[in-house]
């Protein structure tokens, strides 16, 4: 007697969701196997074999499985504001050395801020408070990060010897229309768009109205920054908020990291920290659930003194407070 044993080979079903681990790929996945088989007379010799078989064809499959889901994972593309600035075009670099798992985008407010980061064609030019010329930059990103801010100008003429100098903001340029109307423009963009998560650098200094920050060029700068924080915080997308301390142009990856809330570290010694630190920090942001629905604010210890950061899954655990 001939026993038949025919599968039907179908392709399979991939389901669920994919957290992204540390790396930025998919660290856990549903998977539905569809099937189906059809058997005439069989034994229980043949069922016995049948089944071996099966089981030899699903560990191939399941071989097979992480191979294409390792393959098939795509890099993340980013895109960040305020690109050539001082620390977001130290973001945008890491960024684009990390092409395994990133693609990068930049978007500046000038050809002359594009050229000087090299002018690639990933980076934009628009005006972020005219929401229609940033919406191409936002089409298509997994995550934004904001890092544009208004830049008071000192007045000419200043004179050392009579006091302290004076700050200005130019037309148009003011912390209400760059601070609350641009960065509120790229949180709706962002969201129309489907944007997973959104992280927004602002400063530490927010909880005290008198705060000198608001005094320059009487713009309120920290008053309107918390203003766009707190738009994020109630959009609905995942995001971090990080309120720095008094940048540094130095080294970074040297320094212990501290988070903080309610402006609590603006009262110790330690209230600054490394522009390329803060930007590292954005970027590890991306890659942990543990840093998502948060907002603190970021200084570190003086070089030589505590352990550099390398766990930021334990630091952004740290953090609890949603704003």
């Amino acid at each position: 007697m001939t026993t038949t044993v025919t599968v039907t080979r179908v392709p399979l079903i991939f389901s669920g969701h994919f957290p992204n681990n540390k790396n930025g790929c998919a660290s856990q996945s549903t998977v539905n196997f569809l099937g189906s088989i059809s058997n005439s007379n069989t034994s229980s010799a043949s069922r016995s074999s049948f089944s071996s078989s099966v089981t030899a064809t699903s560990r191939i499959r399941r071989a097979g499985f992480a191979v294409l889901a390792s393959n098939s994972m795509a890099p993340s593309v980013v895109l960040v504001t305020g690109a050539g600035g001082r620390t977001g075009s130290i973001v945008y670099k890491k960024l684009k050395e990390r092409s395994e798992q990133y693609v990068a985008r930049g978007l500046v407010r000038t050809e002359e801020s594009k050229e000087k980061i090299g002018g690639a064609e990933d980076v934009f030019v628009g005006d972020i408070r005219e929401s229609e010329s940033i919406v191409p930059a936002i089409q298509g990103i997994d995550s934004l990060i904001i890092l544009t801010s208004a830049v008071p100008k000192m007045k000419p003429g200043f004179d050392p010897s009579k006091g302290r100098p004076e700050f200005y903001f130019e037309d148009g340029a003011f912390p209400e229309q760059v601070d609350w109307i641009g960065q509120k423009n790229q949180i709706d963009a962002a969201k129309a768009a489907g944007v997973k998560q959104i992280v927004l650098v602002g400063s530490m200094g927010g909880t005290n109205l008198n705060h000198p920050l608001n005094s320059l060029g009487n713009g309120n700068i920290l008053v309107w920054k918390r203003k766009a924080e707190q738009y994020l915080a109630d959009s609905g997308v995942p995001y971090t908020i990080i309120r720095a301390g008094g940048l540094q142009d130095k080294e970074g990856g040297v320094r212990e990291l501290l988070v903080g809330k309610d402006d609590e570290l603006l009262q110790t010694e330690t209230r600054t920290i490394a522009r390329a630190d803060v930007a590292e920090v954005c970027i590890q942001a991306l890659q942990y659930e543990e840093a998502q629905f948060k907002a603190f604010d970021l200084a570190s210890k003086p070089e030589g003194t505590g352990t550099p950061a390398n766990d930021f899954k334990a630091l952004f655990s740290q953090v609890t407070a949603r704003f």
